[in-house]
């Protein structure tokens, strides 16, 4: 009973903590000092660092809470042809509502095994998506897994804006701008993609 106790207190602390480092770092950037977030979160040092040892280890944690919002949501919308979009603008409104934790790792090294394993699970997660919407005419055939890294970056572009409600209008306006050039057309042909280096 008691370890059950410490278990669900561990995790409620850690909770706390990505709650709490979500909203500092959204309100004063992610470089500011950490006591902000413990007294965010209204724990101590000790509990900060017993669960994150560092703020590399605290950026980590909450990309991958983002991934598991983005994975739940993909569940959520299992079976749809058009599935693969409305991943992409949940991918959105992510990007929009933790900017500095996004922005964050659009600037890390390139190098950076967190990154190459965050764009790996990325590609996972939206390669059936895709297949689905190919198969249900919706996406255009020639647009790959690995071009979702590239949205994906292009949807980070909302990050100018000031204001939350700013980076979610920029990036759904991103979004939309790119899912037409994404859809599949019976008009007109698409012009097709470059050669990827």
């Amino acid at each position: 009973m008691q370890k059950t106790q410490k278990r669900s207190d561990a995790q409620m602390h850690r909770a706390l903590l990505l709650d709490a480092a979500d909203k500092v770092f959204s309100e004063h950037g992610v470089h500011v000092a950490l006591e902000l977030v413990t007294a965010q979160a209204g724990v101590s040092r000790a509990t900060l660092y017993r669960n994150f040892p560092d703020r590399d280890a605290l950026m980590g944690a909450l990309l991958e809470r983002s991934f598991e919002k983005l994975e739940a949501h993909a569940q959520q919308l299992e079976g749809r042809g058009d599935a693969l979009f409305g991943v992409l603008e949940h991918m959105a409104h992510l990007v929009a509502d933790s900017a500095p934790v996004s922005d964050h790792w659009r600037t890390a090294d390139r190098g950076s095994p967190v990154l190459a394993d965050a764009q790996r699970r990325l590609t996972r997660l939206v390669k059936p998506l895709l297949q689905q919407a190919i198969a249900a005419g919706l996406c255009r055939a020639d647009f790959t897994a690995k071009d979702v890294i590239l949205v994906s970056s292009m949807i980070g572009s909302g990050l100018r804006g000031r204001t939350r409600a700013e980076r979610r209008s920029l990036s759904r306006r991103a979004l939309h701008l790119l899912l037409d050039g994404l859809r599949a057309t019976s008009t007109a042909p698409c012009t097709p993609l470059p050669t990827p280096p």
